[in-house]
């Protein structure tokens, strides 16, 4: 950090008194002095919020306003702020989804008023309590736009075209180098004539613009043969998944959602498991197929796993960057912990009834969703009997104090009956096993539902549900090698379990966000949520493999180098996250451009790094 300084020390001093009056305007204008002007107020905004001025024109009767987000599922309503008889006055309001402000009188405590509106970003909007003159008795309320908002979404569209304009330069410089007069021409220079003109005489040697050309159609064809749709698709989900832990420039649809439904952010570390799956399969298959016992595997896999329970335990930890991790809040489970004990339950369960695929399998073999579930029923008998482990214990588990069965986020939401209840059996589990002291003790659910206890979203429970994600990743593993080289039948196949696992999402959900029977859910892991999840998994693998495997239209990259080097990107951007220059002090902290160009350079700094790596073959293995 100081370094930034040392880099901008001529214009620090003004920097400082720039930051001092700032923070003196700022606070003046924030205490609600009569004499404040809508700029000054304005200036205490913060991301995702708006300016909303309310003009009080009730003839001497003040009111409370209040507000729900309808985000927020059968909520309480807040109270945003208290409306004088004499004064009007100024707030914040939330920008990220519609509101429901709600007005009700002080004295009577009668509602007066609801209205429904989207507010934009830093926008300016003034708030009209009247009586309605045709009738004395009712009130109007009405909202008016007193400046338009800024555009808050123009940085991600300049980043978008920047990234567009240096991949088609990529393109097209990746094309021009493959014509075969650019190839002569650069080995031709690289290499003068006369000396290969010498060189043939003497030694009968081909001509080198020939050999340049054989050497480069060689490797080429050497490394296509590789099936890099699998990295390009583990790659794409560590590079958004590094984005969105950096802050995903500020915008709300790059963090987690709150309880229900989903945002990018969402996707990524399911995705990661389901790929990992896909690996675990084709892994042990080729050990097997070499002769390595089962035994043998095992107590790799085992070691395997604990190297990633420990990396998350003690060096990936929320703690570690804030104060000395003590034991007493140590958080036990996160995303190597879920990560490691999902491979080793994956792992033990292939390695129990596998059998080593044969190189080339049979022609005659029929659709392989059917062959996959008649051939491999015990792995199926017992994914479905952790499943059911996962439904009995999140729908019949009674918790203290909730109902049964509750799927919830506590806090305001079900109108406030539950405020203790988040996540219902899952969080009473982690409670009750590990400690409230050791689970993670700021959810995403407490930003709009206001829980006040602790929820983990990598607990116990849910990892069961890891497990089968995996295990559906598993079988794209087995898709890859039952139908070796017959890309028709693999993408045949690969949609059938796409379609598949979306016709049990609809099911389950009901298509809608909170009404279904288990609704889409990333806190829970819930059963809908696998399902949704593997449902985009295994189309979007389709279209990478389609694009990377078969047309080879697109090499994979960049995402392709960090999908070779996974472990190590995750656990570097973690643990280098604080510094330079994957951060810096930023001048203006409310800047969607500043945090989104500080967020997008950290993470493309780390698709430098791996492809760098890719090019010193340096990859680390554990």
């Amino acid at each position: 950090m100081r370094s930034v300084g040392h880099l901008r020390a001529p214009s620090l001093s003004i920097l400082i008194v720039q930051t001092i009056l700032f923070l003196v305007d700022c606070a003046s204008s924030c205490t609600g002095s009569q004499h404040e002007d809508d700029f000054g107020r304005a200036a205490c905004l913060k991301m995702d919020q708006a300016l909303l001025l309310i003009h009080n024109e009730l003839n001497l009767e003040g009111f409370v306003v209040s507000w729900r987000s309808d985000q927020c599922f059968q909520c309480l309503y807040q109270v945003l702020i208290d409306v004088n008889a004499t004064n009007d006055v100024s707030t914040a309001v939330d920008t990220r989804h519609s509101l429901t402000l709600q007005l009700n009188g002080t004295s009577r405590k009668k509602e007066l008023c609801r209205i429904h509106y989207r507010f934009s970003e830093y926008g300016n909007y003034s708030l009209w309590v009247k009586l309605n003159l045709s009738e004395s008795t009712n009130v109007t309320c009405s909202i008016v736009i007193n400046q338009n908002p800024g555009y808050s979404y123009l940085p991600i569209l300049i980043a978008l075209l920047m990234y567009l304009a240096i991949f088609c330069i990529y393109a097209l410089g990746s094309f021009i180098f493959r014509l075969g007069a650019v190839q002569n021409w650069l080995c031709k220079k690289m290499n003068p004539i006369e000396t290969d003109r010498l060189i043939n005489s003497e030694l009968g040697s081909p001509n080198r613009a020939d050999l340049c050309n054989h050497e480069i159609h060689v490797a080429w064809n050497s490394s296509s043969q590789r099936l890099r749709s699998l990295d390009t698709f583990r790659g794409l989900a560590l590079i958004i998944m590094v984005f969105v832990n950096y802050g995903g420039g500020g915008y709300w649809f790059f963090k987690h959602q709150s309880w229900n439904g989903l945002t990018l952010a969402d996707l990524v570390f399911p995705w990661f498991v389901f790929i990992m799956g896909a690996s675990i399969y084709l892994s042990l298959n080729s050990m097997l197929r070499k002769g390595t016992t089962r035994w043998k595997l095992f107590w790799k896999v085992l070691w395997r796993s604990i190297q990633l329970f420990l990396i998350g335990l003690f060096i990936i930890n929320e703690n570690y960057c804030r104060y000395p991790l003590s034991w007493n809040e140590l958080r036990i489970m996160g995303v190597l912990q879920r990560l490691s004990l999902t491979y080793l339950m994956v792992s033990a369960l292939e390695l129990l009834f596998a059998k080593p695929t044969l190189d080339v399998p049979p022609r005659s073999r029929i659709c392989f969703l059917f062959q996959d579930l008649i051939s491999f029923w015990p792995q199926w008998g017992l994914i479905l009997f952790l499943e059911a482990v996962w439904l009995c214990l999140t729908l019949l588990l009674p918790v203290p104090g909730c109902p049964v069965g509750y799927l919830g986020p506590g806090g305001i939401g079900d109108f406030g009956k539950f405020p203790n209840c988040t996540g219902g059996a899952a969080g009473y589990i982690d409670r009750l096993v590990i400690g409230e002291a050791h689970i993670y003790q700021h959810p995403s659910s407490n930003v709009i539902y206001k829980t006040t206890i602790p929820y983990d979203p990598e607990g116990i429970l849910g990892t069961i549900n890891s497990v089968v994600i995996a295990f559906l990743g598993l079988q794209v593993g087995k898709v890859l090698v039952y139908y070796k080289n017959q890309h028709r039948q693999v993408l045949v196949s690969l949609f059938t379990w796409g379609v598949f696992m979306g016709v049990v999402s609809a099911i389950l959900t009901k298509c809608s966000t909170n009404e279904g029977f288990i609704p889409v859910n990333k806190n829970l892991w819930s059963i809908s949520y696998v399902t949704t999840l593997s449902c985009f998994a295994f189309f979007l693998l389709v279209l990478i493999y389609f694009l990377v495997d078969v047309k080879k239209l697109w090499s994979g990259a960049p995402f392709y180098y960090p999908g070779m080097n996974s472990i190590l990107i995750y656990v570097g951007h973690e643990v280098f996250k604080n510094y330079f220059p994957f951060k810096w002090k930023m001048q203006n902290t409310k800047s969607h451009g500043e945090h989104l160009t500080q967020n997008l350079l950290a993470t493309s700094i780390w698709v430098l790094i791996s492809y760098i790596l890719y090019r010193k073959r340096i990859f680390w293995k554990i």
